[in-house]
């Protein structure tokens, strides 16, 4: 059965967002503009957004823990970034030629990852794109390494071995591509004997795994990775997209590891907006898009784009990094804690009705699995988690005004804006769905 079909508390108080859903399916391909933004049997639409909170077209309001894919450090609405965009929409949000933003924006990143030089692009997904080219264009070795679970956008060489089963072709119209390396994540082993063999110009991982599950990579797999990848030629790239601005300096500055280029997005871009992407690294590797000193276009790699660099993208990209670098103790303080917190809590709910399932994350960023074992890599996650317990564990929260992306992986991204007892509702809604046992799968033996 779909999921919320025959539900009428759900279907009874969002009429208006079955509506443009079935006017949507006759223009949009499923409906929706995004996949991960459905769920059956059809999904509300939001019309506006404040704070930790979002309203859809039929008035239902919930507490949002999705936040702009994770990406709302500050929440919906922040009053300063929405000021800086107001006026900069005022003033020109895109005129083709370069501003002070740009430059002011690269300084404030290079300044939060301690990098030597930045370069903007339009998204998190072409950033990973540029990155991965530019390690090529610097090693000259065509061959590029993921992690089995990590998501670094669309880009074809990059698409791969994103969703479990990790064999399938994660879309129709990819090519097969043996020039792109799946290792293994938080197995050092597994991943040294595939790139010693294979020998790639880079390899590319998230810190922690985000739509695989809040996954974080344990502190001896990245230092191995930075040490092979210094023996063997090989440039180690961070996709910090969504980790980047979660922890000052990056998790690269909470792990100790410092990659050679890393990847942004999100956040950077102001949170809300597109153009949001870049890169920032060595100035021997960065050095390479340098159009002055390589005139010559087959002389040098590229990297632009109608809207990179745009002013609107820019300067609240600027306003973001200066607010997290301005109340840089309130904000993770807060974060962070209630992160903490609801880790912990439901961590004690699991324990007290001794129920199989693990809790994942770092910082504001937590996982929930009901899956057979703790999940140390997105193989596992995937394997052994328990779909329609997920699903209904999304109803039920849904019902209790919590909403969260997607409805089989269980995800909560923290803001400034969450309060206490808002985190504290993620934790009573786990008890409560334990406690009401209906659908609930058995507890450990």
């Amino acid at each position: 059965m779909s999921l919320a079909m025959g539900d009428p508390s759900y279907t009874s108080r969002t009429p208006r967002s079955r509506e443009l859903f079935e006017r949507a399916r006759k223009v949009i391909p499923g409906g929706t503009s995004y996949s991960n933004r459905f769920f059956p049997p059809y999904p509300f639409y939001v019309s506006r957004a404040r704070g930790s909170h979002i309203w859809d077209v039929d008035g239902n309001e919930y507490v949002d823990y999705w936040m702009v894919h994770w990406g709302a450090v500050f929440g919906h609405a922040y009053p300063p970034i929405v000021r800086a965009a107001v006026e900069q929409v005022e003033e020109g949000a895109h005129i083709g030629w370069s501003t002070e933003w740009e430059v002011k924006w690269a300084e404030a990143v290079g300044g939060w990852f301690e990098a030597e030089r930045v370069k903007p692009a339009n998204s998190g997904t072409e950033a990973n794109m540029y990155a991965v080219r530019l390690a090529q264009a610097f090693t000259g070795r065509k061959k590029v390494a993921k992690v089995e679970g990590g998501w670094h956008g669309g880009f074809d060489r990059l698409q791969k071995a994103v969703s479990y089963p990790y064999d399938k072709p994660a879309s129709l119209g990819l090519q097969r591509d043996r020039a792109t390396v799946v290792i293994p994540f938080n197995d050092l082993d597994g991943a040294a004997k595939i790139l010693k063999k294979e020998r790639p110009a880079c390899v590319l991982i998230e810190p922690m795994l985000g739509a695989a599950g809040a996954i974080p990579a344990e502190p001896e797999f990245l230092k191995g990775l930075r040490e092979l990848c210094d023996g063997e030629g090989m440039l180690l790239i961070f996709d910090e997209v969504i980790t980047g601005p979660r922890h000052p300096g990056g998790l690269q500055k909470l792990y100790g590891v410092k990659p050679d280029l890393t990847t942004l997005g999100k956040g950077f871009g102001g949170q809300y907006f597109a153009g949001a992407g870049g890169i920032c690294g060595r100035a021997e590797v960065m050095d390479l898009l340098n159009h002055v000193e390589r005139p010559k276009f087959w002389q040098r790699s590229f990297l632009g784009g109608t809207f990179v660099g745009n002013p609107l993208s820019m300067r609240v990209g600027y306003t973001f990094v200066r607010e997290l670098e301005a109340r840089k103790d309130v904000v993770y303080g807060h974060i962070d804690g209630l992160g903490e917190g609801v880790r912990r809590g439901l961590r004690e709910v699991l324990e007290d009705h001794n129920f199989e399932a693990y809790v994942t994350g770092l910082g504001s960023l937590i996982g929930l699995h009901f899956t057979k074992e703790m999940p140390r890599d997105g193989r596992t996650a995937a394997r052994t988690k328990d779909v329609k317990l997920c699903q209904r564990f999304f109803l039920h929260m849904l019902e209790r005004g919590i909403a969260y992306l997607t409805p089989t992986s269980i995800h909560f991204a923290i803001s400034t804006a969450h309060t206490k007892e808002e985190a504290e509702g993620l934790v009573m809604g786990l008890e409560a769905f334990l406690s009401g046992g209906e659908g609930v799968a058995p507890a450990r033996p």
